[in-house]
């Protein structure tokens, strides 16, 4: 009876330890009163073990307090574009440049005030903050002239609040809009303090170009032995498979691909301990499969028209045997109209929305590491032929197989369509 309890004891403590890894893979900054509390709890109970797995194999630190806890995520791949920050919205449209640069600045502005805010007078010290010369050459303009300059400003101060950098005690941000009202806010600090995820601040990097000083920004202590070298390579390949739904061999450098290829069982073995994701490995590279399917920001397939249409768009391209201009796409979405436009919506089926229903539909695709785009078209990446949907084939009984009269013939229909991280 001992032995079965320490068994099912050690089975509650690692399924505790894998939603609490989880939910810092979705939400690198949790909030002891947001709403993830819950993972929040377990985060700090577990804290001990997660700080030296994600040190350990990522790279990645974690700092926990009473208020929040904070993993600091460097990506594997620098220059990925495809998951911007988004509007705390319903459209959750994502971030312009001028949004990022007023997040840093309203971050900065923070930093430098009191435990209370007011919108107004946030915006009056992002204002001034904006007039740097150095800005203004960039083409980056903040007056609060414009409605749309104070949307920004909105835009930036919800995505605060989602992450509990700051909590609203009066007011409303469509009441600053349009110039009825003003808003007050807590500054929680701890939780401002942990924003921050770059080994290095910004004012130390003397790279002017913006990949280089993501580069300086994130770049460990010089490599000087073969141990830190391996060590830097087990990091960034974690880190791929942690956060990208596809690692591609031919994405890796030669020293890469041969410390993978020697190390792919244990590396994934250890990230399916700790997250559950379940490793798929084909000739092209290997997929992290997740079986809840919520480990991702990005989901295939979905429901909804738009859903729909990227499907139908990735069975197309799949079958493709070079690259496809998104013109073409844009005429097969017409053609598919025609025969799927009765399950879409209104919208979707107006002339002329063909373009942007390609363009919703790539972004999609691309971000989940299933196409790419070239100068020369789109280009379908190999995890692609999953879903590449055949089309039906009937068997006929034959005359040596037993059967019920009565029964219908024998359809099989080949779907290779799988729920993509």
């Amino acid at each position: 009876m001992t032995g079965h309890l320490a068994e099912v004891l050690d089975g509650q403590h690692q399924a505790d330890l894998q939603r609490a890894a989880r939910a810092l893979l979705k939400e690198p900054l949790l909030t002891a009163d947001g709403p993830h509390a819950d993972a929040f709890r377990l985060v700090r109970r577990h804290t001990a073990e997660l700080r030296e797995w994600f040190e350990r194999n990522a790279g990645w630190s974690l700092r926990t307090d009473p208020d929040a806890a904070r993993l600091r995520k460097t990506p594997g791949t620098l220059t990925d574009a495809t998951h911007p920050a988004r509007e705390a919205t319903r459209t959750a449209l994502p971030f312009t440049r001028r949004r990022y640069v007023l997040l840093c600045l309203t971050l900065a502005a923070l930093e430098r005030g009191e435990s209370q805010v007011a919108l107004g007078r946030l915006a009056e010290q992002v204002v001034l903050a904006a007039a740097d010369p150095e800005l203004l050459a960039a083409g980056i303009t903040f007056t609060l002239e414009l409605r749309d300059e104070r949307l920004d400003l909105a835009a930036v101060v919800r995505l605060l609040l989602r992450l509990g950098v700051l909590r609203r005690v009066a007011g409303d941000e469509e009441a600053y809009v349009s110039g009825s009202g003003d808003v007050l806010y807590d500054v929680r600090r701890r939780v401002l303090a942990g924003m921050p995820a770059s080994l290095r601040g910004p004012s130390l990097v003397e790279a002017e170009d913006f990949e280089e000083r993501l580069v300086e920004m994130t770049a460990q202590s010089a490599l000087d032995s073969d141990e830190l070298r391996f060590r830097a390579i087990r990091w960034k390949l974690t880190r791929r498979l942690l956060d990208d739904p596809v690692l591609y061999y031919d994405d890796l450098t030669d020293d890469e691909l041969v410390y993978l290829t020697r190390q792919r069982g244990f590396i994934t073995a250890r990230i399916n301990d700790l997250t559950g994701l379940v490793p798929e490995v084909r000739a092209e590279g290997i997929a992290m499969v997740d079986p809840l399917d919520d480990l991702t920001d990005v989901r295939m397939p979905e429901q909804g028209t738009h859903g729909h249409i990227t499907l139908l768009l990735a069975g197309h391209l799949a079958r493709a045997a070079g690259p496809v201009q998104p013109a073409e796409l844009a005429a097969r979405v017409r053609e598919l109209a025609v025969e799927h436009g009765g399950f879409w919506s209104k919208s979707a089926r107006e002339p002329g929305t063909e373009p942007e229903l390609v363009e919703q539909a790539l972004t999609k695709l691309v971000a989940l590491g299933l196409a790419v785009r070239t100068e020369r078209g789109v280009v379908p990446r190999p995890a692609l032929a999953r879903y590449a949907v055949g089309a039906p084939v009937v068997k006929e009984p034959g005359p040596a197989r037993h059967r019920d009269p009565a029964a219908p013939p024998d359809t099989t229909v080949h779907d290779d369509v799988k729920d993509e991280r």
